[in-house]
């Protein structure tokens, strides 16, 4: 009996050193946190798959880290091609980690043209009353982006929460997009004109 191939999605995680991209790396691999004390600098690339059950459909999404080190011009070209998702990570307590998000935006559109983008702020647990990071400011992150950023997450590696809904409403917007990209290729193939001005429900920014 032939066994039927799970369509692997790889994803990067993106933002400045000490957001929690490893953390995030680690919850997603095997569901564990480090403390700063005991935690060392990741060293090259690693990634990690994961498969999920999304509308019984199975997908594989492959997840990569490099622990701070994309912007290396060695492993740059690799670590973001053929990417199918980034998720752009900024500590919620950490407003400079924040403002630097337009870089690793530009990053993401220069070099994984076609990846689909989310934002994370992680670090849900080190948020005062008054976080340096307001929803306010995100949703205006997310206009200033005409509406490119296709989901937004609030994280905590340390207690795991927003980690694992995170990737499942992830892995739903590739099994999604998928799918149309299917269809629209069927209609292609038997002439149907497919209108360009169209703008898909999931692509819409969900600040």
């Amino acid at each position: 009996m032939a066994t039927t191939k799970i369509p692997e999605q790889k994803i990067i995680l993106c933002g400045e050193y000490g957001v929690g991209k490893s953390s995030i790396f680690r919850r997603f691999a095997n569901n564990t946190f480090i403390t700063a004390t005991g935690r060392q600098s990741t060293l090259g690339l690693d990634h990690y798959d994961k498969v999920y059950n999304v509308q019984d459909k199975d997908i594989k999404l492959q997840l990569w880290d490099t622990g701070g080190m994309e912007r290396v011009a060695s492993i740059t070209s690799s670590y973001y091609k053929f990417s199918e998702a980034a998720i752009l990570v900024f500590s919620l307590d950490n407003l400079t980690s924040f403002n630097t998000l337009s870089q690793h935006l530009l990053d993401v559109v220069t070099y994984a043209e076609n990846a689909k983008i989310f934002l994370c702020g992680n670090k849900l647990d080190l948020q005062s009353s008054e976080p340096q990071v307001s929803d306010a400011e995100i949703e205006a992150f997310c206009e200033q982006c005409h509406n490119i950023i296709s989901g937004v997450y609030k994280t905590s590696c340390k207690t795991g929460e927003g980690i694992e809904k995170m990737f499942y409403d992830i892995a739903y917007h590739l099994v999604e997009s998928n799918r149309s990209r299917l269809e629209l290729q069927t209609m292609d193939k038997h002439g149907f004109k497919i209108s360009s001005n169209e703008e898909s429900p999931e692509d819409s920014c969900l600040c």
